[in-house]
């Protein structure tokens, strides 16, 4: 059925696709309170319909001013500041100061308090890494695998709380060792716990390896070259993804790492060529089991030293020698350093921290244009960041 249009009406010819009509670039912000960003993080992205255009990620929203409160507080009370920034990599982020501190001070740790300490950091390298394993599915609409990685985040936890006291903030480290001796029996429970969390992991893999959906949501996405991830610093998991075959326990070995990773050890550096979002799951599911494996190495090494000290004496107010070093770490989420400068006083002059997810975020400015907004998230949660450890 048709109307003709009466006497004096007006009609409008529309030209479909006229070039002549005007148009803009939406831009879109992300964040900063957005479910997908770990935390405060905004992202300006700039589209054409659907398509990601540009993106430029802005931090500072979680910003402490850690770096400048460590002036301020003896050797002591900075650990608990450098504990807080990655606050899923708690232990390891200790280590990365009282390692610089020790070095000043040209101070030999216990060999109990170095097999210990070897052993926590794997620990909570699994710890973090399981928790990106349940929260990315998750992101993606899978629910069910972070009730698997959970449990296991529980056991793990209920042995790191044991011996420390806490849960996320361990504050287990001392400069000289560690806060006090391992508790009867704790060995003993971590191999029962090591061996429980290898033996469920079988259930967790099979909610996301050869997913359909996952791969078709994560295969060949957001792909980092391996140029790009060392231009712009990209380090741990996510640039070992792209085929940056570096990781500072094996190429700058600290701790019990040397031994760990020589000839014969049970270390391996985990590797992908593809550096898509699939790839950087992968490689994080394949480090889980290479930390288990070290951890078993550690408590079986530490049951066969004899029992001693786990500290060192410290004097009543701490003084590093005036001068400067720089200390890098392997953190679960990348290669952390810290720029201790001492002027001789019981406070750092100056303290820089080098923080891994820095550099992992700066890179989606590369990353995400040509993306779709519906690909954009599945990016993001890949690049396995924490806010705190951007703005410090």
């Amino acid at each position: 059925m048709t109307s003709t249009p009466g006497p004096g009406t007006r009609t409008l010819d529309v030209g479909v696709g006229d070039a002549t009509l005007a148009s803009a670039d939406m831009v879109l912000n992300i964040g900063p309170q957005h479910p997908a960003t770990h935390g405060v993080l905004r992202l300006r992205v700039v589209l054409d319909g659907e398509r990601v255009v540009s993106a430029d990620p802005v931090v500072g929203y979680m910003h402490r001013g850690a770096e400048k409160l460590f002036e301020v507080r003896d050797y002591r009370q900075i650990t608990m500041l450098a504990n807080r920034h990655d606050w899923l990599s708690a232990f390891s982020n200790e280590l990365g100061v009282v390692l610089g501190v020790e070095a000043m001070l040209g101070m030999e740790v216990p060999e109990r308090a170095t097999w210990a300490r070897t052993l926590l950091a794997e620990l909570n390298r699994v710890l973090n890494h399981l928790m990106f394993l349940g929260s990315y599915p998750l992101e993606l609409g899978a629910i069910t695998p972070i009730f698997y990685s959970f449990r296991e985040r529980e056991d793990l936890q209920a042995v790191m709380e044991e011996i420390s006291g806490g849960r996320m903030h361990f504050m287990f480290n001392r400069v000289g060792g560690l806060k006090e001796d391992l508790p009867a029996g704790w060995l003993d429970r971590v191999s029962a716990v090591v061996a429980l969390v290898r033996a469920r992991m079988p259930q967790l893999e099979v909610l996301i390896v050869g997913n359909e959906i996952l791969e078709a949501r994560t295969k060949g996405v957001g792909p980092l070259s391996h140029d790009l991830a060392c231009a712009y610093g990209v380090s741990g998991p996510i640039a070992r993804a792209s085929g940056v075959d570096v990781d500072l326990r094996r190429d700058d070995p600290y701790l019990a790492y040397g031994e760990l990773f020589g000839e014969g050890g049970p270390g391996r550096v985990v590797t992908r060529t593809a550096g898509d979002s699939l790839a950087r799951l992968e490689v994080l599911l394949e480090q889980t089991h290479v930390s288990l494996d070290l951890a078993d190495a550690c408590v079986e090494r530490m049951r066969s030293l004899e029992r001693g000290p786990v500290n060192q004496r410290l004097p009543k107010v701490l003084k590093v020698p005036e001068g400067d070093r720089y200390t890098a770490t392997e953190n679960p989420l990348g290669l952390n350093g810290y720029h201790l400068v001492s002027r001789g006083d019981k406070t750092p002059w100056r303290l820089k921290l080098r923080s891994a997810s820095f550099g992992n975020v700066q890179v989606l400015s590369q990353v995400l244009p040509g993306c779709l907004v519906s690909d954009l998230v599945a990016v993001l949660g890949s690049m396995f960041f924490v806010v705190g450890d951007v703005d410090k």
